[in-house]
């Protein structure tokens, strides 16, 4: 198989092009006319000098590899299989992949010449002869932990990138230690985050640029991997601050069969090439057994002990149950929750499926119109066959709304879905679970219809591995909602063979141990597979406080099936969250948070985990908990407390805040609830200060100017991520990708895995950091 691979800068010399530009005169007055200068005589003669500058050098090599490019297919057609470009080069590729047309090419490589040229105070060093381990140790033995890797080259050769100052110190602890190494003729630090003025200017114009998705796979610099539907102008905005995974991309373009690389443009990238792949790979970590499929007990699949950090992308895929990944058609044993009133939005699912995790759509408190247009939109992007999850909230105080979710989880056949706040198996989610079972070919239940539940009580973990219960099932029966056939089958499985067990949370939490409550969940686990014979095993999964890797190789090492994240996605790009919310919690540490009243379960004192950090919102909370608690109705409160809570709380009356909630019970058709709401004071108080949960829910999502009373479930475990990425490409939030950070994660547990192994028989490990995926004279400054 081909692959076409185009050179970046560094690749420029005076005299290039010239049999390209007699052969398409036209497009090079093309170009010429859109840049103003003459480019055919900028790059044959270079008059001023300038044809190394970066201004000018971007776009002549753009040029020269689109001109090249056309004339090879021209004489091949479309004859390769795939297509990948250094750094600017990406540029080249993307183009012969149809994702815009030569004249938008040339627009843009002219735009992000001039962003990095005027880019000041930074420099770049080729290191030659070092691997990528050793030249790590290089960098913390001197502590230069601002400096980032802008360029993996190949295994032996890579770019250095940060300020101009602590570049030149790099160069001498170098030298000193009779290590290669060549200072860049740049002026910027490119590839790195000191890019980020750029990044964000380039950004705001490639808004009024249609970008499409590249007909050909085209491997992105900043993930080393085939660009996804969908996001073209993001990756290539990402690229400016991320390092360029050139060695990664090779290897995986050869892992796919690519074995004839044609370099169009230049001869620079096509060497990198031959000393990547005559360098030595490390061994594969050997794959692990396939599970039985009447295992009762499915175990980790982790990375054989030791793998390095070339095998870690391997690993990750071994990570966890095999049955948990088979069964619901996964890659990864990895699921992302799906947070409150859309935060874990279509785009979050759509990004997590296409990478074969699990995306769980957020749901509760949407309006089912929203919640199906969202269907449609997964769908639309993933087509039939992607997995993706629902999120089904159990409504403690109106089984009409839960029944209603049930319908349209059936209406819409939903698969999969994330069972969240349940303390009993009610009969709407059983009615969900039953309506998806049927009889296999060897007479065994097969359930079409997926639970996975999310549980932090041993009681409600015990109801979940259990069957559903007779009185539920024969109720339903009896109402003509089930038929006695589906009734029976329910009878032989558990309401959810995949269990998530939640500890210390964002949100909804019970502020369980993991390390406490995974043990005794697996002795339940045990107990339930004896007791009812199933003939598909249970698993269990682990939510809560995952943040980093060494978070989720805890999670796996205790015996975890998959993990769930939550809080490390909610300050991502996809995440359907106003931006000033994103812009407070990517700052926040693991001590920012606090716990709350739930405004759902207000009245039963159910807690959860938000936002302290910038806002009121727990202080309040708490204040109208204790005047519940206290008082048995508005009417009692103290004038100056009235007062108080009008002015800063709800900013309205509380007269006004009730008949906002009575036109809302109406509109719901609660009417008992308001009948008794009206002949009950204390209950009347509870729906008002009800009122200020939704409120503050709400304020956060809009982003509006009312920051302090900013309602923002989250968990330590953001913090934690926080730290874990602070000056590396994902500190800021805009360069997060929740599929992204569930590999970042996954890879960097199976390599923390294989460390602690081997610390276990010599020095302790160093803490994984998020090393950005990113290299025969050094190249690829941009």
């Amino acid at each position: 198989m081909k692959a076409l691979i185009f050179p970046g800068q560094g690749a420029q010399f005076r005299g290039m092009g010239r049999d390209l530009f007699d052969a398409y005169p036209e497009a090079a007055e093309q170009a010429s006319d859109i840049l103003g200068y003459d480019l055919p005589r900028l790059c044959l003669h270079d008059p001023h000098r300038v044809l190394n500058d970066t201004e000018y050098t971007q776009p002549a090599l753009f040029v020269v590899g689109a001109l090249a490019h056309r004339r090879w297919r021209e004489e091949n057609g479309d004859a390769a299989g795939y297509l990948a470009g250094h750094s600017l080069g990406e540029y080249c590729a993307l183009h012969a992949a149809g994702a815009f047309d030569f004249a938008t090419g040339v627009r843009l490589v002219q735009r992000r010449g001039a962003l990095m040229a005027r880019a000041r105070g930074g420099g770049m060093v080729a290191v030659v002869g070092v691997d990528g381990d050793r030249l790590a140790a290089l960098l913390a033995e001197g502590a230069f932990t601002t400096l980032t890797v802008a360029n993996h080259n190949t295994p032996t050769q890579h770019v250095v990138s940060g300020d101009a100052e602590t570049i030149g110190a790099l160069e001498t602890h170098l030298e000193d230690r009779k290590v290669r190494c060549v200072r860049l003729k740049v002026s910027g630090a490119f590839h790195s985050p000191l890019m980020r003025p750029a990044q964000e200017e380039f950004a705001a114009f490639l808004r009024d640029f249609r970008l499409d998705d590249p007909r050909l796979p085209v491997i992105a610099n900043a993930t080393a991997r085939p660009y996804p539907a969908g996001r073209t102008a993001d990756l290539l905005t990402r690229q400016i601050t991320s390092p360029v995974r050139w060695t990664e991309s090779v290897h995986h373009l050869l892992d796919l069969g690519v074995n004839d690389f044609v370099e169009l443009g230049g001869t620079v990238v096509g060497r990198l090439v031959d000393q990547i792949r005559t360098a030595p790979r490390p061994a594969p970590a050997a794959p692990p057994p396939a599970p039985r499929a009447d295992e009762a007990q499915p175990r980790p699949a982790g990375p054989a002990p030791g793998p390095r950090a070339a095998d870690a992308a391997r690993a990750a895929t071994e990570l966890g149950s095999a049955v948990f990944r088979r069964r619901l058609g996964l890659r990864y044993a990895y699921a992302a929750g799906g947070m409150y009133r859309g935060i874990a939005s279509p785009r979050m699912v759509i990004a997590l499926a296409r990478r074969g995790m699990l995306g769980i759509l957020g749901t509760g408190g949407t309006p089912h119109r929203e919640i199906e247009e969202g269907l449609r939109t997964i769908r639309a992007a993933l087509g039939p066959d992607r997995p993706f999850g629902v999120n089904f909230l159990a409504h403690h105080d109106d089984p009409a709304a839960e029944r209603a979710m049930a319908d349209l989880l059936l209406r819409q056949d939903v698969r999969i879905v994330e069972a969240s706040a349940f303390i009993r198996m009610t009969p709407a989610l059983v009615l969900y679970r039953a309506r998806g079972l049927r009889r296999g070919p060897d007479g065994t239940p097969v359930c079409d219809h997926r639970v996975v539940a999310k549980v932090s009580r041993p009681e409600v973990a015990r109801a979940f591995m259990a069957p559903a219960p007779d009185a539920v099932l024969d109720r339903l029966v009896r109402d003509g909602d089930l038929d006695a056939h589906r009734a029976e089958l329910a009878r032989q499985v558990p309401m959810s063979h995949d269990i998530t067990v939640e500890a210390d949370s964002g949100g909804h939490t019970d502020g369980g141990i993991s390390t406490v409550m995974m043990p005794a969940m697996h002795r339940l686990r045990q107990e339930a597979q004896h007791r009812h014979g199933y003939a598909e095993p249970i698993c269990l999964g682990l939510a809560g406080g995952l943040g980093t890797p060494e978070a989720v190789a805890a999670a796996f090492m205790l015996g975890a099936d998959y993990v769930l994240t939550g809080s490390v996605n909610q300050c991502t790009v996809e995440a359907g969250t106003s931006d000033a919310v994103k812009d407070m919690l990517q700052d926040i540490d693991i001590h920012d948070t606090e716990y709350a009243p739930a405004g759902d379960m207000f009245e039963m004192g159910a807690k959860v985990q938000v936002l302290r950090k910038g806002v009121f919102f727990p202080t309040r909370a708490n204040k109208l908990f204790s005047l519940y608690s206290h008082y048995d109705g508005l009417d009692e409160l103290p004038a100056r407390t009235r007062d108080l809570l009008e002015r800063t709380y709800f900013r309205r009356t509380l007269d006004e805040v009730w008949e906002d909630t009575r036109a809302h019970l109406r509109s719901r058709g609660r009417h008992d609830d308001l009948a008794r709401a009206e002949a009950n004071p204390k209950l009347r108080m509870a729906l008002v200060f009800r009122w200020y949960f939704a409120h503050t829910a709400q304020l956060a999502l809009n982003g509006r100017d009312d920051r302090t009373n900013y309602q923002v479930h989250t968990g330590p475990a953001l913090g934690s991520f926080n730290q874990w990425v602070k000056g590396t490409d994902l500190e800021r939030w805009r360069e997060r990708h929740v599929d992204d950070i569930g590999v970042r994660l996954l890879e960097g547990a199976a390599e923390h895995i294989g460390a602690m192994c081997r610390g276990w028989h010599g020095p302790a490990p160093a803490a994984p950091r998020p090393v950005p995926r990113t290299e025969p004279a050094p190249t690829g400054a941009a």
